[in-house]
């Protein structure tokens, strides 16, 4: 194994080879050259340079030798001429040129220069090679060799350049008479050097040759060690290297395939406590723990096993190594996990709390009632938190008053929910809606008066101070060995609402300041579910209060119909509707049946309920037609809406349109004459049973439903056998969202038909038939049978518009008292006809008519018999008379005065020919 083997980019044994790469080559993209390759390159640089510099210099030697040669040559030709016997005599002789030319050219020829010229003192050519030359001056430092100087010079000009040597030819006396010059042309000494190039060169391509061959191997050993890689490489493998040895926090081992430490970092030498010498020893020389020894010794690919060594965990990773210049070894990581296991412990407990935190918040609060909310903060606590938990509330929470904002003096609690991991809670000293009294000296009073938690142990002085003026609890702690106890005050919106009590028994560590953050969360989160599970049932009973107050507690017993009736409120969760019914005496025997429902619920819904019951009772004193009643009413309602302090949209004709509306049906019904009006405002329509056991629903114009306005309404009138029954409901009863109305419809319409028994035995038939068992909606119910009055109890007679018919009316009316048994009523009755009579002639139109009806004895206070008489006089006229009192001197104005007196009720009501006055006497019951 390499030294650098495993901390290469390229090359470690730790990556995956690729299967078409050799094991330990390169698998990066190189940027570069490689550290062996720019090493070869710059040797065989180095070697070109000197190879060429030596050339250079060789071939420099060699030009420089050629013309030291040449020049010695020449300068031995020219001296040994120029002292040759017999030249001073040619050269003064009449003709220089006939006797020295021949000689010249002979010494030219044997000597190896180019040309040899005797010249004259001046310069002036005796001879030359070139005849043509003859006679001409010779150029260069000619002087210097007449003052008789001997030199060599490298002569550059015409006729050509060269080498030459000047030599002074001197007489016997020395004076000088003439100069002999010699010379080796420069191509020449060019070519003695160019001879000697092939030679150099091949010397130079040798030693190249021979100096590359070197470098490639010194670069191919080199190479085969760095494994190609570049210089950057190589820096950052050697910082990598040094950082894996001595900075890097987790621990490197590398072992070789005999099993000996090749190397360890600072890191691994002290997790492992190893010497410093431990590199090279056998890997069961190194001290290791048995279990560390044997998984490294084992050979497998390791991740993240934790092992002992010495007082620490460590997380070992062992993976074998690939390497081209030996067998394979193993690496191996190590990573102290001591103090991760702790984190991981403490990160486990705390998404163990996250998570009850989330539990808690999808299972507290899942209904608007106090006691379910708290136990469902018991039964989360236990026993996750806690081994038994108990909450405890004021008495004003349960009470429905509200407890006062602040803390709370006088430990009074109630115990509302208590759970254990042992069955049926026997660790509670105090059951379940029982009252619990604290002392002062409890955690518990404390809480209450401080509005902060407490965390106790049963061994401290607080708790045992408390526990010994609580001998049942002082017990219970040693029964079943609660040890550790946590008391949160509930607390909402300001308001302490009460306590709870977290206790440890079974579980063996105390409570600690993390639990009691835990538990003081928990509470927080019920303890708004508390206070709105307690605001809703307040507001839930005031919005009952006000709608059962506004709701008949019994129908007024009738002459006309048997009624009963029934009232589903809804699911509490959704609060109260406006669902309202009645059953309302009218004049003449006859009575009004109504059944309405507001839009929405709560105390709104109630509030506006109310008052339209109110204004339909008001509306029916006066006896107002179905359809007429029903559009004074949508005109309250249109006063209602835009009284209203809720939002208001703005409807298509620019007229606010509140959150306020409603429907109603209405019916009046004579038992006289057996005919029904009804009208309804997007109100159902009332289904009727008739004697012959068919049921139907009556065909009514459905009308807007009230606070539309604008639209009218219109009224149907019927005919209903006795006995006939007549259902009036609200919508609640025949629709939801599993079934259609028609569906319901047609259930009603059976109920009814099978119907054989009482009245209420059928309405219980009806809502168990038609409701769930949790409506979504408030419905109403009510069931009337239709009575009608013997022929012989009214009687009417119609009277001439003269006055004198008074009398007779008077006498006719006596002879029906009597054949009644009712002469006790003959005095006032026969005042009172006289009086209405009188006044229908004189203020009123043809025809009159006096009819009196005499009831069914109803059932008084006590269960004696109530007996009525009722007396009423039509006419013609539309014109409806008042009461007035009439002055002391005044001959009229005291008649309705008058009647107003001797009855105990009276009125005037419109007909579709005139109108009718009547009066009712309540007569005394039969001894």
């Amino acid at each position: 194994m390499g030294r650098f083997g495993l901390f290469s980019s390229r090359g470690s044994p730790a990556r995956s080879a690729s299967p078409n790469r050799r094991a330990g080559r390169p698998t990066g993209r190189r940027r570069g050259w490689s550290v062996a390759g720019q090493a070869f390159v710059w040797q065989l640089t180095v070697l070109l340079l000197l190879v060429v510099a030596a050339t250079i210099a060789l071939a420099l030697k060699s030009t420089h030798d050629a013309q030291t040669d040449a020049r010695d040559r020449a300068l031995a030709v020219a001296a040994g001429f120029a002292h040759a016997p017999g030249l001073v005599q040619a050269l003064q002789s009449h003709d220089p040129t006939a006797e020295l030319q021949p000689l010249t050219l002979q010494a030219q020829q044997g000597s190896g220069v180019d040309f040899v010229d005797v010249l004259s003192k001046d310069g002036i050519r005796y001879t030359d090679p070139d005849p043509g030359l003859i006679g001409q001056r010779a150029q260069g430092d000619i002087a210097r060799a007449a003052a008789g100087q001997s030199f060599t010079e490298v002569f550059k000009g015409s006729p050509q350049s060269a080498v030459r040597a000047l030599v002074p030819v001197k007489d016997a006396h020395g004076n000088v008479v003439g100069l002999v010059s010699t010379g080796v042309q420069t191509t020449d000494v060019a070519a003695t050097a160019n001879r000697q190039q092939p030679l150099l060169l091949g010397l130079a391509g040798g030693a190249l040759v021979i100096a590359g061959g070197g470098a490639l191997l010194v670069s191919n050993r080199l190479r085969r060690q760095t494994h190609g890689l570049g210089p950057v490489e190589m820096t950052r493998m050697y910082e990598h290297h040094d950082a894996v040895l001595h900075s890097v926090r987790e621990g490197v081992l590398i072992l070789d395939a005999e099993m000996r430490l090749v190397l360890a970092n600072d890191e691994a030498q002290h997790l492992l406590g190893l010497a410093p010498d431990a590199p090279g020893l056998p890997l069961d020389e190194l001290g290791l723990e048995p279990g560390m020894a044997g998984l490294l010794a084992s050979g497998r690919t390791v991740t993240d096993e934790v092992h002992p060594a010495g007082d620490r965990l460590l997380a070992v990773n062992l993976r074998p190594t690939q390497t081209r210049s030996g067998p394979s070894g193993y690496v191996a990581t190590l990573r102290d996990t001591t103090e991760l296991l702790t984190v991981a412990d403490r990160a486990e407990e705390a998404r163990e709390r996250l998570k009850l935190l989330y539990d808690a918040g999808m299972r507290i609060g899942t209904t608007l009632d106090v006691s379910v909310t708290a136990q469902e903060l018991a039964d989360v606590a236990v026993p996750r938190l806690a081994d038994f938990v108990s909450v405890n509330l004021v008495e004003d929470l349960l009470s429905g008053n509200g407890p006062v904002p602040g803390p709370v003096t006088g430990a009074v609690l109630r115990r509302v929910a208590n759970r254990s991991v042992l069955d049926g809670a026997p660790e509670a000293v105090v059951e379940v809606g029982e009252a619990d009294f604290y002392t002062e000296a409890s955690p518990q009073a404390r809480c209450l008066e401080t509005g902060r938690s407490e965390l106790h142990q049963v061994e401290d002085p607080a708790i045992g101070a408390w526990l010994a003026q609580d001998p049942a609890r002082s017990a219970t702690c040693r029964t079943y060995g609660i040890h550790s106890w946590m008391v949160v005050p509930v607390i909402a919106r300001g308001t302490t609402l009460g306590v709870v009590d977290f206790l440890r028994s079974r579980h063996p560590e105390p409570f600690a300041a993390d639990d009691l953050a835990l538990a003081e969360e928990l509470v927080a989160r019920a303890a708004v579910c508390l206070d709105n599970a307690h605001r809703f049932t307040r507001e839930h009973t005031a919005a009952l209060t006000l709608q059962h107050s506004l709701l008949p507690r019994r129908l007024p017993e009738q002459s006309a119909v048997e009624a009963a009736f029934r009232y589903l409120p809804a699911d509490p969760r959704l609060g109260v509707g406006g669902d309202w019914f009645d059953v309302i005496p009218l004049s003449g025997a006859r009575v009004a049946l109504v059944v309405g429902d507001v839009v929405g619920h709560g105390l709104q819904a109630s509030a506006t309920m109310g008052q339209l019951r109110s204004a339909v009772r008001t509306l029916s004193d006066a006896d107002l037609p179905p359809d007429e009643l029903l559009t004074h009413l949508d005109d309250l309602v249109i006063r209602l809406a835009a009284d209203t302090d809720t939002d208001t949209a703005t409807g298509p004709d620019r007229t606010p349109v509140a959150d306020v509306g409603a429907t109603c049906l209405y019916a009046v019904y004579d038992p006289v004459s057996g005919r029904c009006s009804l009208a309804r405002a997007g109100h159902p329509p009332p289904a009727v049973a008739h004697p012959d056991g068919t049921a139907s629903v009556l065909e009514l114009p459905a009308g807007p439903p009230l606070g539309l306005g604008g639209l009218p309404f219109e009224a149907v009138e019927t005919v209903l056998p006795e006995g006939s029954l007549l259902a009036l409901y609200t919508d609640g009863l025949v629709e939801n969202r599993q079934r259609a109305i028609d569906v319901g419809l047609d259930s009603l319409r059976r109920a009814l038909a099978a119907s054989d028994g009482s009245l209420d035995a059928l309405c219980d038939h009806i809502v168990t038939t038609l409701l769930p068992e949790r409506p979504v909606d408030d419905a109403a119910l009510l069931v009337a049978r239709v009575r009608r009055l013997d022929d012989d109890r009214v009687a009417s007679w119609d009277v001439p518009a003269d006055p004198a018919a008074v009398a007779g009316m008077r006498a006719e009316a006596s002879r029906r008292l009597a054949a009644w048994g009712l002469d006790e009523a003959g005095f006032v009755t026969e005042l009172v006809i006289s009086e209405l009579v009188t006044n229908a002639i004189r203020y009123g139109r043809e025809p009159i008519q006096l009819r009196l009806i005499h009831p069914q004895p109803l059932t008084g206070p006590g269960g004696a018999p109530v007996r009525t008489l009722i007396c009423e006089v039509s006419d013609g006229s539309g014109t409806a008379p008042h009461l007035r009192r009439a002055r002391t001197f005044d001959e009229g104005g005291r008649g309705l005065l008058l009647v107003a007196q001797l009855t105990q009720r009276w009125g005037t009501r419109q007909t579709a020919n005139g109108k009718t006055i009547w009066c009712e006497q309540t007569l005394l019951p039969e001894d």
